[in-house]
């Protein structure tokens, strides 16, 4: 198992992409982000990569953009954190019996990285899911957060389809979750709207045996 490397260089695009944000915007954290919160949660988020400007300029997952609006509000609202906003590393955020990672770690051109690089740091990914505890869910945030977390478990993929709000067994009685992304585009054309998302919680709970 691979550990998650701060140093990592391993994909050529992305380790340059990251070089020349750093020239660009000398104050943003422009490394590989690393995961934020328990280390042996009940709940795992997994995202999709860093934001450019929120991850990627702060250091930590869903912070300072857009997408960690409603998921920090909702991480809140179900006592899984202290407070309901993420603005910098420094805010006194803490998260409680949970985790967020995304299946990339490096901030991606226009947001997409490419396939070759979400199989490159399936390794980080692989490492985090194997120290999960028995009865632990892991929440996908998207189609490939959901393939990367069906990969990392060397599971196949027709057997594991992503759609909104199923869950899926994973060994050692833990689950795989799936949500849509809560991103702008998702959240202002009601894809995924707030009482969606807190759906998803519900049924987190429900999985972790905890009493709404």
């Amino acid at each position: 198992m691979t550990r998650f490397n701060p140093d990592c260089q391993l994909c050529p695009r992305l380790a340059g992409y990251l070089q020349d944000t750093r020239k660009k915007y000398p104050d943003y954290f422009a490394r590989p982000v690393p995961p934020f919160g328990g280390k042996n949660p009940g709940l795992l988020i997994v995202g999709l990569a860093p934001g450019m400007h929120g991850a990627n300029a702060t250091g930590r997952p869903f912070t300072g953009d857009f997408a960690g609006i409603l998921l920090y509000e909702t991480l809140y609202k179900f006592g899984f954190a202290n407070q309901s906003q993420s603005t910098n590393c420094n805010d006194g955020l803490k998260l409680y019996n949970c985790r967020i990672t995304n299946a990339v770690k490096c901030v991606p051109p226009a947001n997409k990285p490419e396939a070759a690089e979400i199989s490159t740091c399936n390794r980080y990914l692989q490492t985090e899911l194997a120290a999960l505890k028995g009865g632990a869910v892991v929440l996908a945030l998207g189609r490939i957060a959901h393939i990367a977390v069906v990969k990392a478990f060397s599971l196949q993929q027709s057997s594991y389809v992503f759609a909104h709000g199923h869950s899926h067994p994973l060994p050692k009685d833990r689950w795989l979750l799936d949500s849509y992304h809560c991103s702008r585009y998702n959240t202002q054309t009601r894809r995924l709207t707030d009482k969606m998302f807190q759906d998803i919680f519900y049924k987190v709970n429900e999985l972790l045996n905890i009493t709404n």
